[in-house]
């Protein structure tokens, strides 16, 4: 690509280095790379930096990191770069000085089909709602989030039992390359700008940022849901419920993956053989626990879980209140 159009790419965790890796792969010139300061983390508070940042170390890309987005310094070394494109994957939100700039504006990388799942949580919101398709969508920012121009979509099949984990995974690739070819377009002229308003849905489904409040286990509920709401919550933020074992404790417990068993079981029944399978009740209908963790011990798989707690008959796994 000719070095005559240029980006700077924003971007922080592992969503986004897909996509910038799939810009250099295009021969797309990345001016510089805004990512977020390094943070304290783990026991030692050693600081951390971004995944993005640790592929621009290695590829050798101008590095910028500030910590705010208004600061005139900053605002001053961005405008001197004076770049395209501004691109932005699962950054932070940006103030206008920033995202209109320059010449071609922003734009972004969504991991839903817009209009539908605008917000800090598309794909976990997709997966709870039992949806079988979803999707990456490029569109140019404007003030309010999430509602600017589409330029391009992709769509990605959603499978019975994928997790949050797993769609994630999927969207990141194919949005990467979608990205790379929205690039591409705005830089040869022939991008597509189709105003969100013009797409007609009954009624959008949004999607909300996930709080751990939000995560706790509603089993008066149908198998359906509930393992939707499990797998869309896993491995992160975890969907979770309180449990009280045979001797009358009462602690927490992630839950992590699940199938919709064909036991038949009453609300809140448990059925298990100590050894192989645990099936909770639901309202309608019955789930297999297949990876479980109790409060401050590890994540196990079921057999390993069964091996070390033999009354699980006994417990009361405890639906929200």
């Amino acid at each position: 690509m000719s070095s005559e159009f240029k980006i700077v790419f924003m971007g922080t965790p592992h969503f986004a280095v897909a996509s910038l890796q799939a810009l250099l792969n295009a021969g797309i010139n990345i001016a510089s790379v805004i990512t977020a300061p390094d943070k304290p983390a783990g026991r030692g508070q050693e600081l951390s930096q971004s995944d993005v940042k640790k592929f621009a170390l290695q590829h050798n890309l101008k590095l910028l990191q500030p910590t705010s987005l208004k600061d005139e310094n900053f605002l001053q070394e961005l405008k001197t770069i004076n770049a395209d494109l501004f691109v932005v994957v699962a950054f932070r939100m940006l103030p206008e000085a920033v995202w209109n700039m320059p010449k071609h504006g922003t734009i972004n990388l969504h991991a839903s089909l817009l209009p539908n799942y605008r917000g800090a949580a598309p794909i976990n919101w997709a997966v709870i709602n039992g949806e079988k398709q979803t999707g990456v969508t490029t569109f140019f920012l404007k003030h309010e989030i999430d509602t600017g121009d589409i330029i391009n979509q992709q769509k990605v099949e959603i499978g019975l039992n994928d997790t949050a984990g797993i769609v994630h995974d999927k969207l990141m690739a194919v949005g990467a390359q979608l990205l790379a070819q929205t690039v591409n377009d705005i830089k040869n002229n022939v991008a597509s700008r189709i105003p969100q308003q013009q797409i007609t849905e009954q009624e959008l489904k949004h999607a909300p940022k996930i709080f751990k409040e939000d995560c706790e286990i509603n089993w008066n509920s149908s198998a359906d849901d509930v393992h939707n709401f499990i797998r869309g919550l896993s491995p992160y933020p975890t969907a979770w419920c309180n449990v009280i074992d045979d001797k009358g404790n009462s602690t927490s417990a992630k839950i992590f993956l699940t199938h919709v068993s064909e036991r038949n079981l009453s609300q809140d029944e448990i059925a298990t053989d100590n050894k192989t399978f645990l099936s909770i009740g639901c309202k309608s209908g019955a789930v297999d626990i297949l990876e479980i963790q109790l409060a401050g011990k590890k994540r196990l798989a079921i057999k390993d879980f069964l091996a070390g707690t033999k009354t699980i008959s006994q417990w009361k796994f405890l639906s929200r209140k």
